[in-house]
């Protein structure tokens, strides 16, 4: 017998869901779970429309509902899908979806383009910790970045091959021996940009662009935040030397490395003039771009990224830096106007 019971639905069933234009087919059998979810969906885009709210992993998710903020919704308070809870309610006056989407690419596009799917979106705001690959920025401060790039799209090459015409950068592994002198025999490694597919490029034609761009007006929206209050102690203890501060206009790298690495930190800050380093972010702004819709991501620096001596500070600031994220990203949904979502 199966573990998990499935009903085939018949067409006219499927009509009355509702759901013909995200899930096209004409009969085909669903698991019973995920069709009770579906109709809590339903029930719960009533009244949406909806900011889509979307971090990574549990110390980010800790450290956003301590703020006492978000307040769930009494009738339909969650909706559980693939594994991932949907938190329903409303931050600031404004209703809201939540996710906390995994950690990396795959897991941040999964949840993004689920997120839009399924329901009532306006826009969706990206937050969570990262680290550090800016001299001028401490750990503790807030970045919200204009732009973002995915920095994972390497061809490996050979030591002595030819780079590809097209590669907007090239990382030689031999020029980091240390003594210098002698080959490196894992060669150099050279930058493709992303294919991109969008509702505003040509059907099955892929661009081909470095950086995402995040929404105009949400980061102008965003830039009225700069002066914002942010906490400068982990614990009664532990304090940073600087007050922390938010910083609105730099840019960010995403890829599926935890980088704890001062040479190559130091690659990316000078190759690319990124900030703060994550493994999410950029793949969420690509999706929501992709299906055209506004974005923005808000980074809080946990670390430096491997340019700290001795261990990675992540363990000590990170908590830090998720609570600052947190409040920047509690200010923002403050901030925009009332158009965007409808209050309960």
């Amino acid at each position: 017998m199966a573990a998990r019971q499935a009903v085939l639905l018949p067409f006219s069933l499927i009509l009355a869901l509702g759901f013909i234009p995200l899930l096209v087919f004409s009969a085909q059998a669903i698991p019973l779970e995920r069709l009770k979810s579906l109709r809590i969906v339903k029930r719960v885009n009533q009244n949406g429309p909806f900011l889509g709210l979307i971090t990574v992993y549990a110390p980010e998710e800790e450290a956003f509902f301590k703020t006492g903020v978000f307040r769930p919704d009494p009738k339909h308070p969650f909706v559980d899908l693939s594994g991932r809870r949907f938190r329903v309610g409303k931050v600031e006056g404004k209703r809201v979806i939540y996710v906390r989407c995994g950690v990396g690419l795959v897991n941040a596009a999964a949840a993004t383009q689920q997120m839009l799917d399924l329901f009532d979106i306006k826009g969706i705001i990206h937050f969570g910790i990262s680290g550090n690959a800016n001299s001028s920025m401490q750990i503790g401060d807030v970045t919200i970045p204009w732009q973002l790039v995915q920095t994972g799209l390497w061809d490996w090459l050979k030591p002595n091959a030819t780079m590809e015409p097209n590669d907007f950068a090239q990382f030689d592994f031999k020029s980091y021996n240390d003594p210098k002198g002698g080959d490196n025999q894992l060669g150099r490694v050279g930058y493709s940009t992303e294919q991109f597919y969008s509702v505003s490029g040509e059907v099955n034609v892929p661009q081909r662009p470095v950086w995402f761009n995040i929404t105009k007006n949400w980061l102008h929206v965003a830039s009225h935040l700069q002066g914002i209050k942010l906490e400068q102690c982990a614990n009664s203890t532990l304090c940073l030397p600087e007050k922390p501060k938010l910083v609105v206009g730099l840019k960010g790298a995403t890829s599926n490395f935890f980088i704890d690495n001062a040479a190559y930190t130091q690659f990316l800050f000078k190759t690319f003039g990124v900030t703060s380093l994550d493994m999410e972010s950029s793949a969420v702004v690509m999706t929501c771009l992709s299906n055209g819709y506004p974005v923005i991501a808000i980074r809080g620096l946990s670390d430096l990224a491997g340019t700290q001596e001795g261990d990675n500070t992540i363990r000590l600031f990170g908590s830090l830096a998720a609570l600052n994220t947190a409040k920047v990203v509690i200010g923002f949904v403050k901030s925009l106007p009332g158009h965007y979502v409808s209050a309960f």
